[in-house]
Formats: C-alpha cells, sequence, structure tokens
C-alpha cells in the first residue's frame, strides 16, 4: 500500500509578504560558531524532544492497527465537527478527504465532507488532481478548521475530491500528509507548518508508534515525544533531502553478505507504506534467498521456512536495524505466508532507493524532527 508519486495543481495564487525583522543569536548559531553544536545534540538529543505529557501544546493521538497493513486515526474538519478516518503519512504532504460531490463508486464507501453543513468552510476555486500507485482523485481546494485530538488548526487548505478512482475497498476516508512542504501542492500549507506557525504545537518535531498485530495501542505524537514507547536512547539520522523524510543508508545484509545498497543509497521512512520496497532487480534476488515464489502480485513462502531464514540487517548511519523473518514474512489466517518485500522504486533515478514501510516501523519508534531536520530510531517497547 502506498500513498505518493505525482502531485499537480491545476491553478492557484496567493501573495506572499516577508516581513524584515531584528534577530538576536540564538544559543544553537553561538554553539555552531565555537564549533561545539554536534557534540551537544549527541549528549542533548532525547531533550530537543522533551516528553511533554504534561503540556496543552502536545498531543497523543491513537491509531488503530488495521491487519498490519495500515494504521487509521480520526480527525474533525468543520464547524460543527464532521469526522473522518485518516492515514497519517510521512511519504506525502497533502490533506484531502472525499466530499458530498463525488459520486465515484469508491465515495459510496467513505465518508464524505459536507462544505455547506460547516460555518467555517471557504472553498476556492482551483482544482487539483493527485495521482497515487493505488489510484487518482481530482477536486477542488477549501480551508477549514481541522482538530487532531486538542490540537486545533485554523483554515488549513485541504482537498475535497469529486472523483475517487481505486480507493473502494481503502479502510480509511482521506491523507493527512506529514511530508515537507516541497512535496505537496503548490502554494499550499501543509497541516504539520500550520501546526507550527499557529503556534499550537510545543515543538516542532512529531513521532510514530506503531503496534504489531494488536488493533489497539499504536500511537502518532505531535509536539514533543513520550519516551515510555521506546527502549533505549533514540539514535538520530539526519535528513538527506528535505522533500521525503529521506535520509542516507549505508548497506543491506542478510548473514553477513551485502544484498542490497551496495555502494550506499537512500531510504524513505514512510507510515503510509505497508511494505519494504527497492529496486526490482535487487528485491527479486532477494526473494530467491528466502525461497519465495511468485503468485500473482504476491511473493509465497512455504511457512516451514521461516524459523531457518536469517534476518536482514539495514545499516543507517553506522548503526545496524535488524529486521527478523517473522517480520519481513506475513502470515495469513488462511495459514499461507507472503515475503513483504517489493519492487518498484527504480522511478528514483538519482539514486538506489528503499521505502521502509510499517514492516520497519513496528520495530522502530520514529521520531521526525523538523526544527533539525533529523529523524530519531530506538528499539519499541
Amino acid at each position: 500500500m502506498k500513498w505518493f508519486v505525482i502531485l499537480q495543481l491545476v491553478a492557484l495564487s496567493e501573495c506572499l509578504v516577508i516581513i524584515p525583522l531584528m534577530k538576536i543569536k540564538t544559543m544553537r548559531e553561538t554553539l555552531r560558531e565555537k564549533n561545539l553544536l554536534t557534540s551537544f545534540q549527541e549528549e542533548n538529543s532525547d531533550e530537543w524532544s522533551q516528553n511533554a505529557a504534561d503540556d496543552t501544546k502536545f498531543s497523543l493521538h491513537p491509531l488503530r492497527n488495521h491487519m498490519d497493513l495500515t494504521y487509521i486515526g480520526n480527525i474533525t474538519i468543520g464547524t460543527p465537527p464532521q469526522e473522518f478516518r485518516v492515514i497519517f503519512d510521512t511519504g506525502s504532504s497533502d490533506l484531502w478527504v472525499p466530499s458530498v460531490n463525488c459520486y465515484s463508486p469508491a465515495c459510496r464507501t467513505h465518508k464524505l465532507f459536507n462544505p455547506h453543513s460547516s460555518t467555517t468552510c471557504q472553498l476556492s476555486p482551483w482544482t487539483f488532481n493527485l495521482t497515487y500507485i493505488s489510484g487518482r482523485i481530482f477536486g477542488y481546494l477549501g480551508h477549514d478548521t481541522v482538530q487532531i485530538g486538542n490540537l486545533v488548526i485554523l483554515g488549513q487548505i485541504f482537498g475535497l475530491s469529486n472523483t475517487l478512482i481505486g480507493f473502494e475497498k481503502a479502510p480509511f476516508d482521506g491523507i493527512v500528509g506529514l511530508g515537507y512542504p516541497s512535496l505537496a501542492l503548490q502554494w499550499t500549507t501543509p497541516v504539520f507548518d500550520n501546526m507550527k506557525t499557529q503556534g499550537i504545537i510545543s515543538q516542532p518535531v512529531f513521532a510514530f508508534y506503531l503496534s504489531t498485530q494488536k488493533e489497539n495501542g499504536s500511537v502518532v505524537m505531535f509536539g514533543g515525544v513520550d519516551h515510555s514507547y521506546h527502549k533505549g536512547k533514540l539514535r538520530w539520522i539526519p535528513v538527506s533531502r528535505t522533500h521525503y523524510w529521506q535520509i542516507t543508508m549505508n548497506r543491506i545484509t542478510m548473514n553477513e553478505v551485502v544484498v542490497g545498497c551496495f555502494r550506499g543509497c537512500q531510504a524513505l521512512l514512510d507510515t503510509g507504506t505497508t511494505y519494504l520496497l527497492g529496486p526490482t532487480r535487487i528485491v527479486t534476488a532477494i526473494q530467491k534467498l528466502i525461497s519465495a515464489r511468485p503468485v500473482g502480485q504476491e511473493y509465497v513462502v512455504p511457512c516451514s521456512n521461516i524459523r531457518h531464514l536469517p534476518s536482514i540487517f539495514f545499516t543507517i548511519n553506522g548503526h545496524y536495524y535488524p529486521v527478523p523473518p517473522q517480520t519481513y514474512i506475513r502470515k495469513s489466517h488462511q495459514g499461507h505466508c507472503f515475503s513483504y518485500f517489493r519492487g518498484g522504486t527504480e522511478n528514483f533515478k538519482r539514486a538506489e532507493t528503499w521505502i521502509l514501510g510499517n514492516v520497519f516501523l513496528r520495530l522502530y519508534f520514529s521520531v521526525y524532527d523538523r526544527g533539525n531536520n533529523k529523524i530519531g530510531l530506538a528499539p519499541a517497547v
């Protein structure tokens, strides 16, 4: 399940006014001038995303695990509020929900936003279209109040679909994108950026804890980090490109043999993706190593083989992040076993690219620090 690829805005214009302000040096700038910033961050990395459970500008929002495929939370839009099931997706940056003006078959199975029932909604004449691997969306833009837990975002721009193709069986109504603004529709501001500029979160961070198998217990948190959801200290990894949540990966190994990322590569951490995705040629070789054979669109593994298979190790910033076979192989209710590896990332032509989806993120609590453009990882509890 993948929720990104092509984003296109048909028309939108907006004025931007920049007002110069007198700036006082921050502690960060003073430390950088004295070449002390790196060591200070390493020694105090957890302080940059301090537990803020008693802060009104911190929100811990529950997510529901849908069959270990995706994680779904609720938001409201409008006044009075209209509730929607959404994916909080680090692999995209736009917010959209279906509208009452949508007559596609997919819209009949989802909650629809009625702009005329909201006293705070303002519609725009500008249209948009989004293309995902799973389907396409056509619609128009609007502004309204969005609420996530105790966080209220005013004047949030969002998409209302009037044509929805390919989402008939999706267990969610819409998507909240948490990627960088450069990934969003042109001249629009993503939800998280509005949280920051409107001052409704105490710190420019969010984090995910994704449970395994259990339907309840997963959370997304905004404005701080509850450290009770991970073991040990967070290891921080710099973002290599501020577009997706993208990092540099050193190598991928099985049984101490390099099986991917041979000369270093790029990796995207993506909560909108179920699988471990990589270049098709490399993934096909890994499928052979684990005795997975293609059956339709799936790769089937003999369930009796799982206990004999090795873990796969993703080396990131010099640290090993193992993923055991019980994690990269899924056992269905019918007793069949399937590989969670998928190909298809050769569309990223600049470098070998991998997408670490929920298979990886269930194992590792992840923190996304927009203030410092880095990602923190630690074993999940």
